[in-house]
């Protein structure tokens, strides 16, 4: 039980002794700096209790997991893991783990602690069942070990681990899973220090007005885990910092430090690049490429299109449990609108909530052009009187890749759809940390969100958002989800392409909600820097960059 409801907003966060401690013995922190604006600022750096990219980019840095992903790449490629490999009924997962590891406060990586990660996941307790706390747990391994009221009751992929003689470890699965070795790529499966865990309470937390806050100081002040940085401080609103881990195992970072520095608002970014504040940062505004590209000193870098933007229907608010509002909302969207004004040429309209690299893309999935007329006589005929009032939400103080400016998409949508019939009341959040925790507890009528890849596999889009009950979208469809879970679990490549195909075109038609957008998102850098190879998954590691050729 929580022994604090201090909220995270309150905290001033500052190193203490023992992590300094740990940085001064390794000598880190000399060298070359390099300052990237992010969006927002990280909602904890516990990774087991993040799902947002303005978390897991600098849990990246300090933390690594059994699989990682090639740079620039979805495949996936070995980490703390050497190499992996499954039985004939593929069930038992064995890894071969890598010697001789320590996590940054001296504690031993092997594979006991990889088996006290896992069940320390599957043991969550209490407010950590909560939707907002544990998304990625939730998402791809479903249960826990004893599940309570409101998290998920239908059992988990995980089944147990087991550390081996040899000094390697087994994890148990109750189910196959074609996406497992792709899923433990995501940083939430980050391997963490279990001394740390322990002793700075990172399984305290607290749900306030359906958000979850842990109330612990690990994930605020003591993140330990394997990687090339160790965590030095962070003050909130103002930057995170970071430092060359010298005892690193792998091959040392470049940088000496790595500061994230929160900066919400698009303009302010850029200028911020061009007086040499800040050296790069993510989220390039459409508008703002061709100043980017003209300018001598600084550079464009593209990253692959690998996301979807869509507007979210919770089915438990009514009307939107009714087909046809559902429908006419679709149809009374003006998505390639919104597409064609504020991306600047760098996105195309989505049909289904994953992109078209992803296996399993269906081309003939129900599309939904925007018609107000068929939308109002939708309506009408489902004996509706016009205006039928809706809730629509956006998040404020952030730029997400599917969505540059969140309050411009919600104002062009909420326009259209009042010409289709519908009158909308807006309503706002911050993305950090209010937004995403009432989005997923439920409270959010519409809504718009948006989704990057983790790895290149169809369960990690429409898998993540449909294969399980969850309370953003407010649905129960029996057979929707016993589809995607069969998806998962076969592993003949073309049964699967079929499956998920099926399931696209089962999705659009139920309509959960309305994709609008796969956008190609830009970063921007000062020239003399090096080295940052730009991924699908927006999770590029920093320990290859370099500053003006240091």
């Amino acid at each position: 039980m929580p022994r604090t409801t201090l909220s995270l907003l309150t905290l001033i966060v500052v190193a203490l002794a023992s992590v300094s401690a740990v940085v001064s013995a390794a000598g880190a922190g000399s060298g070359v700096t390099l300052v990237f604006a992010s969006a927002a600022d990280p909602k904890t750096l516990d990774p087991a209790l993040v799902s947002d990219g303005e978390s897991l980019r600098p849990i990246r840095q300090m933390m690594e997991g059994l699989v990682t992903l090639k740079p620039g790449s979805t495949v996936v490629a070995p980490s703390l893991a050497l190499s992996w490999s499954v039985s004939k009924n593929r069930l038992v997962w064995t890894f071969v783990l890598r010697k001789g590891v320590k996590f940054q406060d001296g504690t031993p990586f092997n594979a006991a602690a990889v088996c006290f990660n896992f069940s320390r996941w599957f043991n969550f307790k209490g407010a950590f069942q909560a939707p907002d706390a544990t998304y990625y747990w939730q998402t791809v391994f479903g249960g826990f070990h004893h599940p309570e009221a409101g998290s998920p009751q239908g059992g988990s992929l995980y089944k147990g681990c087991k550390a081996l003689k040899n000094g390697n470890v087994r994890i148990y699965l109750n189910n196959p899973s074609g996406a497992f070795i792709g899923s433990l790529a995501i940083p939430s499966f980050s391997m963490q220090s279990p001394t740390a865990l322990q002793k700075y309470e990172a399984d305290e937390g607290t749900v306030t007005g359906g958000v979850f806050r842990a109330t612990g100081t690990y994930g605020t002040q003591h993140p330990t885990g394997t990687g090339p940085f160790n965590f030095q401080s962070w003050t909130l609103r103002d930057k995170l910092v970071l430092v060359r881990n010298n005892a690193y195992w792998g091959k040392k970072a470049k940088l000496g430090t790595l500061i994230f520095r929160p900066i919400s608002d698009n303009a302010a970014r850029l200028q911020s690049l061009q007086t040499g504040e800040v050296q790069g940062y993510d989220l390039v505004a459409p508008e703002d490429v061709p100043t980017v590209s003209g300018n001598a000193n600084l550079k464009l870098l593209n990253r692959p299109s690998f996301n979807v933007g869509y507007i979210g229907f919770n089915m438990k608010i009514p009307p939107m449990n009714n087909l046809a509002v559902r429908q006419a909302v679709a149809y009374g969207l003006d998505r390639e609108g919104v597409v064609k004004a504020f991306y600047g040429g760098r996105g195309q309209v989505a049909n289904e909530f994953m992109p078209p690299q992803v296996i399993g893309y269906a081309k003939d999935v129900q599309k939904y052009p925007y018609d107000p007329a068929k939308a109002k006589d939708i309506l009408q005929k489902a004996g509706f009187t016009l205006p039928v009032q809706l809730d629509f939400w956006y998040p404020t103080s952030v730029s997400r890749p599917y969505m540059p400016d969140p309050q411009r998409n919600f104002e062009a949508f909420a326009a259209s759809l009042e010409k289709s019939g519908f009158k909308i009341t807006p309503h706002s959040a911050p993305w950090r940390p209010d937004y995403i925790g009432k989005v997923n507890a439920g409270q959010a009528q519409l809504y718009l969100l948006g989704w990057t890849g983790d790895y290149g596999d169809p369960d990690n889009f429409i898998g993540t958002f449909f294969r399980t009950p969850q309370d953003a979208w407010g649905f129960s469809n029996p057979a929707l989800f016993n589809l995607l879970e069969k998806a998962r679990q076969e592993t003949n490549l073309t049964k699967r392409i079929a499956m998920y195909q099926d399931a696209n075109r089962q999705i659009m038609k139920f309509l959960p909600g309305v994709p609008y957008v796969h956008s190609t998102p830009a970063l921007a850098f000062q020239k003399r820097v090096k080295g940052y190879v730009a991924s699908p998954v927006s999770l590029e590691p920093f320990a290859p960059v370099t500053v003006g050729g240091n």
